[in-house]
C-alpha cells in the first residue's frame, strides 16, 4: 500500500480515538450556584428579655438566745416544716422557774404591805380630823402609803423580767417556715445575746430579687401598675439546670432609690413556691416578656452575615444576589427582628450563603421542609 495512504489512514485512527476518550478539554461555564430563599415576612414577635436574679425568703429570722443556760431539750428535725410558735429549743429553766417564783412571791408581800399601810394611813387621818393625833404623824403616814405603791411597781416589775426570762427559756418557732441545721446540740452551753441558735426561713411564697438600668425605670413601673391573672407569663423563672420554673410571678416592689454608683435599681418579683423547689440563696434568671405591639420585619437569623461588626443579607433580584446592609434587632429563637434594611415579599438566601457575592447569578429554592421522623 501506498506510504502516503498508510499515514492518512493513521491519523484518522489517532482523532477517532481521540473523540471517544473525550477529545481535548471544552471551556464550558460553571453552573449558578444553588441557594435556598425564604420570604421576608412582617410578624408581632415575642420574646424574653433576661436578667440575672436570686431567690431571697420573704421572712428570714436568726435564732439568738435570750438567756444563758444548757440547752436541755431540741425538739424539732433539721430542715423541716416548723408552724408559727412551735417549740424549737428548750434552755434549763430551774433558776427562772425558781426567780419567777420568788418574784411572785415579793409581789405578794408588797401588796400585802402596801394594805397595811393604807389601813394605817386611813386611820390616822379620820384621827387627825377628830384632832387626836400630829400633823407629822399624818405625813409620815402618807409617806409610807407613797412607799408601799412604789415597792408594788418594783415587785411587778421584777416578776415580769423573771416571767420574760422563764419564756425566754423556751424558743418557739416566730411563723411558718423551714428551720435549717442546728448550731447547737443538747447539752451545750448558751450566752445570752451571743450565741446563735439556728435560722428560720420563710419559703411559700417566696421572693427573687434582680436589678435593672435606671433607663428601664419607667418600663418596670409600668408592669407594677399592670394587673396580672394567676396564669399571666409576663414574669418566668430559667433555673439553674436551665429548666422554666412552672408557676409565674409579679412584681413586689421597686426599691425605693436607685443605687448612685451603678445606676441601677432592685425590683423584688414574688412567686409561689408550694414543692419549695425554690431555696433562698439560689441563683436564676428572671425573663421578663416583651411583646413588639407593631408588626416588624422578622427572618430566619441564619440568613445574617455580619462583616467587621456590620449586617448584611443576600437578596434575589432577578435570579441574582444583591447584598443588603440591615439593621439588626432582638433575636428570637432562630429567628431575627430587622429593625430596617428589608421590606416584606422580599427573598432573602438563607443556605448556600458561602458560595455567594455581590451580583451573582443563582438557582433559587424554597426552604426545606423538615422529614417526618421514620418509623
Amino acid at each position: 500500500m501506498n506510504k502516503k495512504i498508510k499515514q492518512g489512514i493513521l491519523l484518522i485512527v489517532i482523532s477517532v480515538v481521540a473523540v471517544a476518550c473525550g477529545g481535548p478539554a471544552q471551556n464550558t461555564p460553571p453552573p449558578n450556584p444553588a441557594v435556598v430563599t425564604d420570604t421576608v415576612e412582617l410578624k408581632n414577635p415575642t420574646y424574653f428579655d433576661v436578667y440575672p436574679g436570686n431567690v431571697v425568703a420573704l421572712n428570714n429570722v436568726d435564732l439568738n438566745c435570750e438567756v444563758s443556760g444548757f440547752i436541755t431539750g431540741v425538739f424539732f428535725q433539721e430542715g423541716q416544716q416548723v408552724r408559727k410558735g412551735q417549740k424549737l429549743y428548750e434552755i434549763e429553766q430551774t433558776k427562772y422557774q425558781a426567780a419567777y417564783s420568788s418574784a411572785e412571791a415579793s409581789l405578794k408581800i408588797a401588796q400585802a404591805n402596801y394594805e397595811k399601810t393604807r389601813k394605817d394611813a386611813e386611820r390616822y387621818k379620820q384621827l387627825g380630823d377628830k384632832g387626836m393625833t400630829t400633823q407629822q404623824r399624818l405625813e409620815y403616814s402618807e409617806a409610807d402609803l407613797a412607799t408601799a405603791e412604789s415597792q408594788i411597781a418594783v415587785a411587778k416589775a421584777n416578776l415580769l423580767r423573771a416571767q420574760l426570762d422563764l419564756q425566754h427559756a423556751t424558743i418557739t418557732a416566730p411563723f411558718d417556715g423551714t428551720i435549717g441545721i442546728s448550731l447547737v446540740k443538747r447539752g451545750a452551753f448558751v450566752t445570752a445575746g451571743q450565741t446563735k441558735l439556728n435560722t428560720v426561713s420563710s419559703n411559700n411564697p417566696i421572693a427573687i430579687d434582680f436589678v435593672v438600668n435606671e433607663k428601664e425605670i419607667t418600663r418596670f413601673v409600668g408592669l407594677e401598675n399592670k394587673k396580672l391573672s394567676r396564669t399571666d407569663s409576663l414574669f418566668t423563672l430559667a433555673l439553674p439546670d436551665k429548666s422554666i420554673y412552672p408557676y409565674p410571678g409579679k412584681i413586689l416592689f421597686l426599691d425605693r432609690a436607685v443605687d448612685m454608683q451603678t445606676g441601677t435599681l432592685k425590683i423584688r418579683l414574688e412567686f409561689p413556691n408550694p414543692t419549695r423547689a425554690l431555696k433562698d440563696g439560689m441563683s436564676c434568671n428572671i425573663r421578663v416578656e416583651n411583646k413588639y405591639s407593631d408588626k416588624v420585619v422578622v427572618i430566619p437569623n441564619k440568613a445574617v452575615v455580619e462583616q467587621m461588626g456590620e449586617f448584611f443579607v443576600y437578596v434575589i433580584e432577578q435570579d441574582t444576589a444583591r447584598q443588603h446592609k440591615i439593621k439588626a434587632g432582638k433575636v428570637v429563637g432562630k429567628n431575627i427582628i430587622i429593625l430596617d434594611g428589608l421590606t416584606a415579599g422580599e427573598q432573602v438566601v438563607v443556605e448556600g450563603i458561602q458560595k455567594l457575592r455581590d451580583g451573582v447569578a443563582v438557582q433559587t429554592g424554597a426552604p426545606k421542609a423538615a422529614e417526618a421522623p421514620k418509623k
